[in-house]
């Protein structure tokens, strides 16, 4: 998952371009930020969807923003824009631990030591507080 600016169909497009294997096959909403993804990945089936059936077509889509949104707000009070990617990393990472199983210690020491981090210098160049 990545922090997007906008909605408009060339930024949508340009991150599937980057992101999506030319293979895949995507299933989305009927919106218009996707009108271009058909020629980026071998199918695009775009759907309206009624309110009542959004459980049955995309639901880990809307189980994953729901979990998403409670954990900003109920852990994180006040989001600053700079953290919001890191914010939602850690959810990723939170979100799919489940299934590592037994291998969850080996999996979280490996990202450990392997993951190159800017965090350092996100805390030790600030002028001020908060």
């Amino acid at each position: 998952m990545q922090i997007i600016s906008d909605m408009r169909a060339d930024t949508v497009t340009n991150i599937v371009k980057e992101q999506i294997d030319f293979q895949a096959e995507v299933t989305t909403d009927d919106s218009t930020s996707y009108n271009k993804l058909g020629e980026h990945v071998k199918s695009h089936d775009a759907q309206v969807v009624k309110p009542a059936d959004l459980p049955k077509i995309l639901p880990w889509v809307h189980i994953a923003i729901g979990k998403l949104k409670r954990l900003l707000l109920d852990t994180h009070h006040q989001l600053k824009k700079e953290y919001l990617q890191y914010y939602l990393n850690e959810f990723c990472y939170k979100f799919n631990r489940r299934y590592f199983g037994e291998k969850l210690f080996d999996r979280l020491v490996t990202v450990a030591v392997t993951y190159p981090t800017d965090f350092k210098s996100k805390i030790y160049n600030r002028t001020v507080c908060g």
